[in-house]
C-alpha cells in the first residue's frame, strides 16, 4: 500500500470539490475467492468513510461475539471491533487478512478486515447502478469501472450501514419514543419527498416518520427524487399551484448512486420552483468537513444517521422557519 494512497486519504480539499461535480472516490479492495471461483472479485466502500489503513495488527479473541467478528484491536488506544469481512460475503482469504479498514460510521468505529486494499479511484455517480437486490443485502451498488486497457470491471460497493446492522443488531435500533407522535407537524396536505439508497434506511426512516405521523414518499435514489418532484410540481401547476403546496422538504442521504444527494440538493437550491423547499440532509458521513459541504450546496439542516429523535428536531426546526 502506497504512501501515496494514504495521502489520498487526507486530502479533503479535493475531496470536497468532488462531491460538486456528482463524483466520489471509492476504495477498492478484494476479500479472496467467492465460492467455486479462482476469481478474487473487487468490492468498494467511500473513502469518505475510512479513516485509515492499517497493517493487521494483533487481534484479541472475544468470549461469546459473533461468528463474524474476529475480535478487537487496540488502535491508538481506542479498543475497536474487528469484523471479518470475507466471511461475511462469504470469500475466503487465501493470501489472508492482511489488512485493516478503520471507519467511521453513524457514531461508531469499527475495523473491516481484509485480503488487501487495490487503489482508491474516482468515479462520477452516474457510473454506479442500484443493485436492486442483485447482491444480497449486503451490496447496495454496483460501480463500473474502466481499466487502463479500457476494460470495464464491475466492483460491488458494500452497504456498510446493513453489515454493521447484522453483525451489531443491538446498537443500531433506536426505540421510538411515544411522545415523537405529532411532534413533526406539516402544513395540510404536505409530504416528506426522502431518498436513501440503503434498504435499512429507508425503513428506519419510514418507522420514524409513520411514529412521527409524518406522511413521505420515499425514493431510492437523488436521480428518482430529482423527477419525482419535478413530476410533482407538473401536477401541481396544472392545478394552479407549485411543489411547495405539497412537498413540506426534502430528506436526503449523500451517498447514492446515479445521482448523489450533495446534486440533488444543489439541484433543488439553484431551481426558482423549488428554492424555497426545505432540504434536510441525513447521513452516516458524519465530520465537519461534510458539515461544511452541506452548507456550501445551500442544505437547511443536517442530521446523522440515525436518532429518530435528532431527526425529529431538525425537521421541526426547518418547519418552523
Amino acid at each position: 500500500m502506497s504512501a501515496s494512497m494514504i495521502n489520498t486519504l487526507h486530502d479533503v480539499n479535493e475531496r470536497t470539490n468532488l462531491t460538486s461535480n456528482n463524483q466520489f472516490e471509492l476504495m477498492l479492495f478484494r476479500l479472496g475467492e467467492a465460492p467455486g471461483s479462482d476469481r478474487r472479485e473487487l468490492f468498494g466502500i467511500n473513502v469518505f468513510k475510512v479513516r485509515e489503513l492499517l497493517v493487521m495488527p494483533k487481534i484479541t479473541k472475544v468470549a461469546n461475539s459473533s461468528p463474524q467478528v474476529l475480535g478487537v484491536a487496540d488502535i491508538r488506544g481506542q479498543v475497536i471491533p474487528v469484523i471479518d469481512l470475507p466471511a461475511m460475503v462469504g470469500c475466503n482469504p487465501k493470501r489472508g487478512h492482511n489488512i485493516l479498514l478503520v471507519t467511521e460510521y453513524a457514531r461508531s468505529t469499527q475495523a473491516f478486515a481484509v485480503e488487501e486494499v487495490a487503489e482508491i479511484v474516482r468515479l462520477e455517480w452516474s457510473n454506479v447502478l442500484a443493485a436492486e437486490g442483485n447482491g444480497g443485502d449486503l451490496v447496495t451498488s454496483i460501480a463500473k469501472i474502466k481499466g487502463e486497457d479500457e476494460q470495464v470491471s464491475l466492483v460491488q460497493v458494500l452497504d456498510v450501514e446493513q453489515i454493521l446492522r447484522n453483525v451489531f443488531p443491538g446498537n443500531v435500533q433506536e426505540t421510538i419514543d411515544e411522545d415523537m407522535k405529532d411532534s413533526v407537524k406539516l402544513p395540510d396536505g404536505t409530504f416528506v419527498l426522502a431518498a436513501d439508497d440503503s434498504p435499512v434506511a429507508r425503513m428506519m426512516i419510514e418507522q420514524g416518520l409513520t411514529a412521527m405521523g409524518v406522511p413521505f414518499v420515499m425514493t431510492k435514489t437523488g436521480q428518482e427524487a430529482w423527477e419525482r418532484i419535478q413530476a410533482i410540481e407538473a401536477e401541481a401547476h396544472a392545478a394552479g399551484g407549485t411543489a411547495r403546496d405539497k412537498v413540506a422538504l426534502v430528506l436526503t442521504d449523500l451517498e447514492m448512486p446515479v445521482m448523489d444527494g450533495f446534486t440533488l440538493t444543489r439541484n433543488i437550491k439553484q431551481d426558482a420552483r423549488f428554492k424555497n423547499i426545505p432540504v434536510v440532509i441525513h447521513s452516516s458521513l458524519t465530520g465537519t468537513t461534510n458539515e461544511g459541504h452541506v452548507a456550501s450546496v445551500g442544505a437547511d439542516a443536517y442530521v446523522a444517521k440515525f436518532m429518530a429523535s435528532e431527526l425529529a428536531a431538525a425537521l421541526k426546526q426547518v418547519m418552523h422557519h
